[in-house]
């Protein structure tokens, strides 16, 4: 479990977030942190999927020192936006930055959903997003993943994943992952 001072010399700490309305609409800027304890301020965030030529979505282990859902199983990225910067901008970021993903690899970046959603996570914080859903389908799956974000990767049909709720709820997901994979995004 994370402590006040854990959590302000965490490097993002001092980050902000676009806070958001219920439309997503631009509010104003809030501190990541603030954003995400207590009981949270509702603020943009994004997932990236990931998927290859054959139908597989790729899987991400977030790192075990992440504050919140470290360990948990992503679907592939998910990050916020900052201040003038595009949903599809950030994902394009933190595909590279996080997988070493270059838009090379890749040029169909497209929004696929958008939903709100809130989430507890033990006693370390808080989750409260309209959270966009982009997906990008790779032409090479050469990885380079970052270890200080990515403790692991799986390639897995995402079919036999979406159609099996009982087998992809043992993997413990990252709740905006499950919610997107209950909505069907493909």
């Amino acid at each position: 479990m994370s402590t006040p001072q854990d959590d302000h010399s965490h490097e993002n700490a001092e980050q902000d977030v676009i806070a958001v309305d219920a439309d997503d609409n631009e509010l104003e800027l809030v501190n990541r942190l603030e954003a995400h304890t207590g009981d949270g301020i509702r603020h943009r965030a994004f997932t990236s999927l990931v998927f290859d030529g054959e139908g597989n979505i790729l899987l991400a282990q977030r790192a075990p020192d992440k504050r919140l859902w470290g360990t948990y199983w992503d679907g592939t990225v998910a990050s916020h936006p900052v201040e003038g910067q595009s949903q599809e901008e950030a994902t394009r970021q933190r595909l590279e930055e996080e997988l070493g993903i270059s838009p090379d690899q890749y040029g169909d970046l497209r929004l696929t959903d958008r939903f709100e959603y809130k989430r507890y996570f033990e006693n370390a914080g808080v989750e409260h997003e309209v959270c966009a859903v982009l997906q990008v389908t790779l032409s090479d799956r050469d990885l380079d993943p970052d270890e200080e974000e990515v403790a692991g990767l799986m390639w897995v049909p995402y079919e036999r994943l979406h159609s099996n709720p009982e087998w992809y709820r043992q993997l413990r997901l990252c709740p905006w992952f499950e919610i997107a994979m209950r909505r069907d995004v493909r």
